[in-house]
């Protein structure tokens, strides 16, 4: 199975990492609750967003793979995790 998407979410999870990283130097640095709860937000809609790219991409795949059927519910699919997340 092609993923077409699979470097933009490597990019994506380097890019987490390093903010995972940035908040425990916050930690180690002393600063406070709010900062620190501000950054995990921030990771928590990085994640969400590339869990979002995943599905679409695995969605597409399947709905060019499908019958007019499939299709269909890949792209019900598709617009349903759009709201979700």
């Amino acid at each position: 199975m092609t993923h077409h998407k699979l470097p933009e979410v490597k990019k994506r999870l380097a890019r987490i990492e390093g903010h995972v990283k940035g908040i425990t130097k916050m930690i180690d640095e002393g600063k406070g609750y709010p900062e620190i709860v501000q950054q995990i937000t921030a990771v928590r809609a990085a994640l969400d967003s590339t869990m979002e790219l995943i599905i679409l991409d695995l969605a597409e795949h399947v709905s060019l793979n499908a019958s007019s059927k499939g299709r269909k519910a890949a792209t019900e699919l598709k617009d349903t995790v759009s709201k979700i997340l």
